[in-house]
């Protein structure tokens, strides 16, 4: 087994308490005439399920397709909207369909050449159901210009990089910790932004100092909710802490979701995977470089060593184990935080509104989790890598804070409606 897909089955991991199912298993597809749903699944799988990128790093992927597919449908339609990089050439007589799988194929087989042969097979199957014609060859030529344009825009973006994380010995500095005890993500951190001008324009206000009294009410709430056999944790918030830790990420699902009961059209759907995409990826980045700066240690260590921080109100206890697998790189800010909540901010100002009902199954868990609204997706999960032991609460809403303002960055800027 590859050291990458050792470390993705280790953090998957958890201890052996047994969550009740209370919903039987998704469907692997669902029926749908929106080319942008069926070729989002087809990322997801090529992304995650064949490719098995790390969830640190599938972000990029993601943001590549959508990308070029919103800019292929947007201009095909006649520009309504502000490409993401570029309109390709077009006369609004060309299949939409042919662009997306188009973009979709040209895009993720750039990224992922070695699963070339099974993407061209879901690419000939796309075009087969596509009447043949001027229109069908002219969908393709634009989804084949708006991929070449993404393609080149991303080339030597530094996602290729080899980055270590620094490694501390000091109270509050990072360093690995176990089952992993290995470093991994450092170079997401130098990934260039897709949309923003600086991923260090998002720094965050950092970690409490040891020594004051919001650190000590931060470690101590992790280290009585997140212990792995923790008494204080509910059994609905050990089943929230990994149903979020799933790694196959519910909000490919939500998104999905979405698109479907808010009705959107072909181009909405693209727009929104878009923005979604595109802002996550941002985040990201924004994130790692934010965990760069701060190299605080996680709470395994910190409990673990904590009569060595300084302060009187925290005890030490040498074999405190969290409830999940800690990821392998800082603490500060929380990565997942990071993501949902420019995700779900990117969507409640995409429709104009919070309360927006969906829900999204987990094979970790066996369960579906129901929500009211993007805020109360966001509020769980702040909570939830607190009860899982991975994170302190200030790494969680800092984290959230982050993914919010590159999410209104963006969003303030790019996507708009073309006037005229």
């Amino acid at each position: 087994m590859s050291r990458r897909l050792a470390v993705a089955a280790l953090l998957a991991m958890v201890s052996p308490i047994a969550i009740a199912s209370t919903a039987p298993a998704a469907s692997a597809t669902t029926s749908t005439t929106n080319a942008m749903i069926t070729w989002d699944r087809n990322a997801q799988t090529a992304i995650w399920d064949v490719g098995q990128q790390l969830p640190w790093k599938q972000s990029r992927g993601f943001a590549m397709v959508s990308g070029a597919a919103y800019d292929a449908v947007n201009a095909i339609l006649g520009t309504p909207y502000r490409p993401l990089l570029a309109a390709p050439p077009a006369t609004g007589r060309e299949s939409t369909e042919a662009a997306v799988a188009t973009a979709y194929y040209l895009v993720l087989t750039a990224v992922l050449p070695e699963q070339a042969d099974r993407l061209r097979v879901q690419y000939d199957e796309a075009l087969a159901a596509i009447p043949d014609g001027p229109a069908e060859r002219g969908g393709i030529a634009v989804g084949r210009q708006a991929a070449a344009t993404m393609i080149a825009a991303r080339e030597n973006d530094g996602s290729d990089a080899d980055a270590q994380w620094a490694i501390g010995t000091e109270p509050g500095q990072w360093r690995p910790t176990p089952p992993l005890n290995t470093g991994d993500g450092a170079e997401v951190a130098d990934i260039k932004p897709l949309l923003v001008p600086s991923a260090a324009m998002f720094r965050t206000a950092g970690p409490p100092a040891l020594t004051s009294a919001a650190y000590a009410r931060d470690l101590n709430e992790v280290k009585a909710i997140g212990k792995v056999d923790s008494t204080v944790r509910t059994t609905d918030q050990t089943e929230a802490a990994i149903w979020w830790h799933d790694r196959n990420l519910t909000e490919w699902q939500i998104k999905r979701q979405i698109a479907e009961t808010q009705h959107l059209s072909l181009l909405q759907t693209a727009r929104m995977f878009a923005m979604v995409d595109a802002i996550a990826l941002d985040a990201q980045i924004a994130c790692f470089d934010d965990k760069r700066a701060w190299g605080f240690w996680r709470p395994i260590t910190a409990v673990r060593l904590a009569d060595t921080d300084g302060n009187p109100r925290t005890t030490a206890d040498p074999t405190w184990t969290p409830l999940l697998i800690t990821p392998p790189f800082p603490d500060h800010p929380s990565g997942h935080a990071c993501g949902t909540a420019a995700r779900m901010a990117t969507m409640r100002t995409f429709l104009g509104r919070d309360r927006v009902a969906f829900s999204a199954y987990s094979v970790a868990t066996g369960t579906t989790r129901h929500f009211t609204s993007f805020s109360h997706a966001v509020e769980e999960l702040l909570g939830a890598r607190v009860w899982g032991g991975i994170h302190f609460r200030t790494a969680d809403v800092q984290g959230g804070k982050l993914g919010e303002a590159v999410s209104a960055y963006v969003t303030a800027r790019y996507f708009k409606r073309n006037r005229g």
